[in-house]
C-alpha cells in the first residue's frame, strides 16, 4: 500500500478504513468477531489508518477498533473524535467542546482503545458556544501531556480553522467529500494546500451509491439512515444515476469497478488526500483498497470533470437538523 503524509508528518497508508458503518448508521451487520477479523484484515492488507469516533455507537466502536488494533497497536495510527455530550444513559444530548469535557473524552477514548496515545484527534463538529481558541488549547495541552498527538477537524468552515490553526497547528480535516459532495472544493481545498493541511475525505463513496450497486429501486433495511437523507429518496437516486453512468463508463476502459474510480479519482486530486471508505465486507475492502493501484490518465479526469459539470446532483446529503451541524 502507497502512503501518504497529513499534514507535516502524520504517514498513512493512501487509504484508510472507517469503521463506523461496524456499529451503526447502515442496519443489522455482521457480528463483533467478524468485524475484528475485517479490521486485522485491513492491516494485513497495507491499512494503517483507522477511524472511528465515541459518539459511534456510542463507545462500542471505540472498543471494537481497540480490540482489534491492539495485537498491532505500533503499526497503524488511530483517530478518534470528541465534541458531543452524552446523558447517564449513554444517549446523545447535544455538542459540548468545553475544555474539561474534551480532557474526560481524551481518557475515555485511550480506555476504549486501548492506547496509550490517540495518534489524530478530531473536534467531530464545531461547537458554537465555545471558542475556538479554547478547544485548540484544549487539545494542545493533551498534546503536551502525550496523549494527544495531532489535532483535526471536521465539517469546520475555513474561517473558524484558520482561528484554531493559529492556535495549535491542524494536522486533518475530515470533511464530507467525493464526485457527488464538492463544496471543500470552494474553499477547504484551498485552505489545506495554503496551510499544509491533510483532508481526509469521508463518505467517499457517496454512503454507498457511487459503488453502482444502488438504484432507484433499491430498499434499506430497518436503522439504515439512507432511508431518511433526501439525496437517497427514489427520484433523485434516479436521477443521480447520471453520475454512477459516467464512473462507469470510464471503469470499462480501465478494467475497474464504479467505486475503484470513484476513489482514484479523489486520490488524484491532491496527494495530501485520504480517503477513508468504510466497509463490512472483506471482498469490498479489497476492492477498495485495489483503487490505489488505478492511475487515471489527464484524459480520464478531463473527462469525469466535463461530463460531471453537466450534471446536477439532486437531494441534501443530509436531513436539515444535521446540515445546521456543519460549515461553523
Amino acid at each position: 500500500m502507497q502512503t501518504r503524509v497529513l499534514g507535516t508528518d502524520l504517514r498513512v497508508s493512501a487509504l484508510g478504513l472507517g469503521a463506523m458503518g461496524m456499529s451503526q448508521s447502515y442496519g443489522p451487520g455482521p457480528g463483533r468477531d467478524d468485524n475484528i477479523a475485517l479490521l486485522r484484515a485491513a492491516v494485513d492488507h497495507g491499512v494503517t489508518f483507522f477511524d472511528t469516533a465515541e459518539v459511534y455507537g456510542p463507545f462500542v466502536n471505540e472498543e471494537l477498533v481497540g480490540e482489534a488494533l491492539e495485537p498491532v497497536r505500533d503499526q497503524v495510527v488511530i483517530a478518534t473524535k470528541f465534541g458531543f455530550a452524552f446523558d447517564d444513559e449513554g444517549n446523545q444530548t447535544g455538542l459540548s467542546s468545553r475544555p474539561e469535557h474534551i480532557r474526560r473524552v481524551a481518557d475515555a477514548s485511550l480506555t476504549r482503545l486501548r492506547t496509550d496515545r490517540i495518534d489524530l484527534f478530531y473536534q467531530h463538529r464545531v461547537d458554537p458556544d465555545v471558542p475556538i481558541e479554547e478547544v485548540a488549547g484544549a487539545v494542545q495541552e493533551l498534546i503536551a501531556a502525550g496523549k494527544v498527538q495531532h489535532f483535526g477537524m471536521s465539517e469546520a468552515s475555513a474561517a473558524t480553522v484558520r482561528r484554531a490553526h493559529a492556535v495549535q497547528p491542524v494536522t486533518a480535516l475530515q470533511n464530507e467529500y467525493s464526485l457527488w459532495w464538492r463544496r471543500p472544493e470552494a474553499e477547504i481545498l484551498p485552505l489545506c494546500e495554503e496551510l499544509g493541511i491533510g483532508l481526509v475525505p469521508y463518505s467517499p463513496l457517496g454512503k454507498g451509491f457511487l459503488t453502482g450497486t444502488i438504484d432507484a429501486n433499491t430498499s434499506f433495511t430497518e436503522g439504515d439512515i439512507r432511508g431518511s437523507i433526501p439525496r437517497f429518496d427514489a427520484e433523485a437516486r434516479r436521477a443521480n444515476q447520471a453520475l454512477v453512468d459516467l464512473l462507469g463508463t470510464v471503469a470499462a476502459r480501465r478494467d475497474a469497478t464504479v467505486a475503484q474510480i470513484a476513489l482514484a479519482w479523489l486520490l488524484a486530486r491532491r496527494p495530501w488526500i485520504v480517503p477513508i471508505p468504510g466497509t463490512r465486507k472483506l471482498s469490498r475492502l479489497r476492492e477498495n483498497l485495489a483503487a490505489a493501484d488505478v492511475e487515471l490518465s489527464a484524459d480520464d479526469l478531463s473527462e469525469i470533470e466535463t461530463a460531471a459539470a453537466a450534471i446536477e446532483v439532486q437531494g441534501a446529503r443530509y436531513p436539515d437538523h444535521l446540515e445546521r451541524l456543519t460549515d461553523r
